[in-house]
């Protein structure tokens, strides 16, 4: 398990970033962070989202508010093209079917 853990405060003094940044995500619910032995932690499996709230944070000054916002309907585009997909699986399908059934 310590392998899938980063230390917040050497990921955050590596990435010149603030552990404050990381403290509001987690109040945001979007970053879970783990307490143990007295250090702060997060998943290594978090880490390509902490990357793009950070770039959201610093680079276009994206409240953590708005950063969940982003997220949220980032979350909501993704299950839009995987029902697109599915709905368009079934179409083919049908239409297969419909085709048969005009040749017979």
């Amino acid at each position: 398990m310590q392998d899938d853990l980063i230390i917040i405060s050497d990921y955050c003094h590596d990435c010149h970033i603030d552990p404050s940044f990381i403290a509001m995500l987690n109040e945001e619910g979007l970053i879970e962070i783990h307490d143990e032995a007295d250090q702060q932690y997060i998943l290594l499996d978090q880490l390509p989202e902490l990357e793009r709230y950070t770039r959201l944070y610093y680079e276009l000054s994206i409240s953590p508010g708005g950063i969940d916002a982003i997220n949220s309907l980032l979350e909501r585009m993704a299950s839009m093209r995987n029902e697109i997909t599915l709905l368009r699986a079934q179409l083919d399908v049908y239409e297969r079917f419909a085709f048969e059934e005009l040749e017979e």
